[in-house]
């Protein structure tokens, strides 16, 4: 694989599935050559893109072409698993969206049939390379605000959920599940702490037509006495900040921008720095090279360079996700969750 095109394959063509198009067109290594879809407008809308694939409605079919070295899954969460067994199987790379899977255990029995087989098994956690949070992760580091003690995530507003699967609990795992694979993967990727608890809470006060809560929250509590939360919102007519980070010598609070309104989440955050006196300063964003997620699994599968987004990082979100659901069943009541600190096949 070091001296040829690796070939992609996209499993399912939406909105995501163009994201992951349009990256494997401007990455060099990357070649797309099959597409599966079950809408025939999709495969259409692919070619827009690009034009020498071959175009799948059956996802077996696709798997068993031949013309895959990594398919790239974005079917919705509940099946994340199954066509991950299987390409793994079949001698697959496999890059899934988020979530990796709705439970720790089928997230553990992918890493071990990916570690087995020695091929890459990793999740598309591209809320790591946002600009604002990757800035912000860049203050924390630099030690300005000190050593951070509270992290408080929100996403959402006040609006009717959409009637697609992202909004049944079956499907998509639910709201904690939703937004907190982004948010939670975050989380984890600033404070390192070791977990101790986790509380969740779901509301369902409002949208009858949807089964995902209409208000969750997640609270992490680690060893260390540190707490972060996550807050997914459909019932908010007042948002809370993106990000609002307590550290001994200072504060960032990340405001959602105006000018996205209605669609907050796709601009990124305005970043504030406070320092102790309170003065505070805006935050230019870093400016980041594009598609640096794709690059990285050419240089891993070509030259064996570790990627910064790791299966394991991403089943531990899914743990914690699955304590936060099992805590929301009791009103809340803290649930240690299932983490695991290596590869292997041993529970911590």
């Amino acid at each position: 694989m070091s001296t040829k095109l690796i070939r992609v394959g996209l499993l399912a063509y939406g909105a995501i599935g163009y994201e992951h198009n349009l990256a494997v067109q401007n990455t060099n290594g990357l070649v797309l050559t099959a597409v599966c879809d079950t809408k025939p407008e999709r495969i259409a809308a692919a070619r827009e893109l690009a034009q020498d694939f071959v175009g799948f409605s059956d996802a077996t079919e696709m798997l068993d072409s031949g013309l895959l070295d990594l398919v790239v899954i974005s079917t919705p969460p509940n099946s994340h698993f199954h066509w991950a067994e299987e390409s793994l199987k079949r001698d697959i790379n496999v890059v899934l969206e988020k979530p990796m899977a709705l439970t720790a255990d089928e997230c553990d029995e992918l890493i071990k049939l990916a570690d087995d087989r020695k091929l890459l098994l990793v999740v598309y956690q591209n809320r790591r390379f946002d600009t604002d949070f990757v800035t912000m992760r860049s203050l924390i580091s630099s030690g300005l605000i000190g050593e951070v003690y509270q992290l408080d995530t929100f996403v959402g507003g006040y609006s009717r959920p959409c009637d697609y699967w992202h909004s049944d609990a079956t499907v998509s795992g639910g709201a904690i599940f939703d937004w907190g694979s982004h948010f939670i993967d975050q989380i984890l990727n600033l404070i390192s702490d070791e977990v101790a608890h986790v509380s969740g809470q779901n509301h369902k006060r409002v949208w009858t037509h949807a089964t995902n809560a209409d208000h969750a929250q997640v609270t992490i509590t680690f060893k260390t006495g540190k707490q972060a939360t996550f807050v997914h919102s459909d019932l908010a007519a007042a948002r809370k900040p993106k990000f609002y980070v307590l550290g001994t010598l200072g504060a960032i609070v990340g405001d959602w921008n105006p000018l996205a309104e209605p669609a907050v989440a796709d601009l990124p955050a305005i970043l504030t720095l406070h320092r102790q006196d309170s003065t505070p300063q805006i935050i230019e964003l870093e400016k980041l090279n594009e598609y640096e997620f794709h690059k990285s699994i050419v240089d891993y599968l070509s030259a064996g360079v570790p990627m910064s987004v790791k299966a394991l990082q991403s089943r531990n979100v899914v743990a914690i996700m699955q304590a936060a659901e099992e805590s929301a069943l009791s009103n809340a009541m803290s649930v240690v969750p299932k983490l695991r600190v290596s590869i292997s096949s041993r529970l911590v």
